[in-house]
């Protein structure tokens, strides 16, 4: 047995209303979301990145006889997914980190009562 779903959300929003919330939960909710921002971004990065490097290295392999040569499959896979992972990490790196400025900034500049 257990509590329906409905009424176990219906007596988790009654809670969440009663309570205030405190500022460790605001800074707490900041950082998720400049965690999700960041992957988000991170996201966009390596898909562009990943069309990016596949285009030029798939047309090289074909047309460039030393690459038709050297590169096998895995280097390519290698290649695309290097630039992608990198793409990745750096975006989402410095995205988490200009939000993460951006809250600080505005919790100094936030009067405080």
């Amino acid at each position: 047995m257990g509590i329906p779903a409905d009424m176990r959300d219906a007596w988790i929003n009654r809670r969440k209303s009663l309570l205030i919330a405190s500022p460790e939960e605001d800074r707490i909710l900041a950082a998720k979301r400049c965690q999700q921002e960041g992957v988000r971004q991170g996201l966009k990065a390596a898909s562009i990145a990943c069309v990016a490097s596949a285009v030029p290295t798939l047309v090289g392999v074909r047309v460039i006889p030393w690459a038709k040569a050297n590169l096998n499959y895995t280097a390519q896979a290698l290649i695309i997914s290097a630039a992608s992972i990198a793409a990745y990490f750096i975006t989402a790196d410095k995205t988490i980190l200009e939000c993460a400025r951006k809250n600080s900034m505005a919790t100094l500049q936030k009067p405080s009562s």
